[in-house]
């Protein structure tokens, strides 16, 4: 991860915390808990782009 990016922890903050993502996502707020710690599996990402690639490239263009 390159140091200007935010963290996962940080992406699911700003999405609105682990039971609004898991809402989004339709997945339990344990597993969206347990990524701020371990990350945002990949296939996770890429399967919602709009919500996770999206927070990254739009906070490195500020």
């Amino acid at each position: 991860m390159n140091a200007n990016e935010p963290s996962d922890k940080k992406i699911i903050e700003q999405l609105g915390g682990t039971s609004q993502v898991a809402k989004l996502i339709k997945a339990s707020p344990q597993r969206v808990h347990n990524w701020k710690n371990r990350g945002i599996p990949a296939s996770v990402k890429l399967a919602y782009p709009e919500l996770f690639l999206i927070t990254q490239i739009s906070k490195e263009q500020k």
